[in-house]
């Protein structure tokens, strides 16, 4: 019997509120909606408090309440995880309100926002350079923001993700091997060009190795004109991955393909030594 009580009340006070809110919907007092955007986002009743924030927008413009109710609307998506959207909303207030009071926070949230919503490394990239974008003018902006470190950790993680994409197609070309073409030079360009637009990214080692490797099947695998050349290349490599990465964890391999290259060379070595 208590517990069918209890039901009761539940459902009662869910539809006052119902009727409550539907009333709301209805009226033309503006400032009580205002105000009841406000309670229902505190409460973290999203959807509620945007639909309302979406028509005060435009019926309070001009004034502050508009101003933090676009702000609102966008926290409002972001709390609900609709980041694009989010986003899409920041980018109006800033541009709105350049010196409003919520720019700096409206920058900061706008690079969050899309932040969280890049993808992962194997698909499409373009809304990771988004992010970037707008997070790099945020830091541009506000350099003494206490939001700065957070901001240049996105960026980071971001840049990592753009450049496991870049390891993964150069380690692909890798594994491709002379696969209708050379395709080991193209792994050693990738690599290469990953390395020069992101010299600080944790995947430096493993992209140097890759260089590495390539380079000596480029060898073995060369015509004999070119082989000699390209052994000694790839011994050149080799001092120079050993010069940045004297503990690495592929020292082992490194050592083998250095000491593989030297017998290839010496022999052509000695025979122009005797010519001599």
């Amino acid at each position: 019997m208590k517990k069918n009580i209890l039901i009761m009340l539940l459902a009662a006070i869910m539809l006052a509120s119902c009727g409550e809110y539907n009333k709301l919907l209805k009226s033309t007092d503006y400032e009580y909606k205002y105000e009841a955007a406000k309670t229902y986002f505190a409460k973290g009743q999203y959807n509620r408090a945007a639909t309302l924030l979406n028509e005060l927008i435009t019926i309070l413009k001009g004034t502050d309440k508009a101003e933090e109710s676009l702000y609102m609307l966008g926290m409002c998506y972001y709390n609900q995880r609709d980041y694009q959207t989010a986003a899409q909303t920041f980018i109006q207030y800033y541009n709105v309100y350049p010196r409003g009071t919520f720019t700096e926070l409206a920058r900061f949230q706008a690079g969050k926002s899309l932040f969280l919503d890049t993808p992962e490394p194997r698909l499409d990239q373009s809304g990771t350079y988004v992010a970037i974008q707008q997070l790099q003018a945020f830091l541009e902006y506000y350099p003494q923001s206490s939001k700065k470190e957070e901001a240049q950790e996105m960026v980071f993680q971001l840049q990592d993700r753009l450049v496991m994409k870049e390891y993964d197609s150069a380690r692909l070309y890798y594994n491709l091997g002379n696969y209708r073409g050379n395709n080991y030079l193209a792994c050693v360009i990738t690599a290469q060009n990953a390395l020069k637009d992101y010299p600080y990214t944790n995947l430096r080692e493993d992209l140097s190795m890759l260089i590495l490797r390539a380079k000596y099947e480029m060898a073995v695998y060369s015509v004999e004109e070119k082989r000699v050349d390209r052994y000694r290349e790839t011994v050149d490599e080799y001092y120079a991955f050993k010069n940045e990465f004297p503990e690495s964890q592929y020292t082992k391999e490194a050592d083998k393909i250095f000491k593989e290259s030297e017998k290839m060379i010496k022999p052509e070595d000695e025979t122009e030594g005797i010519t001599e």
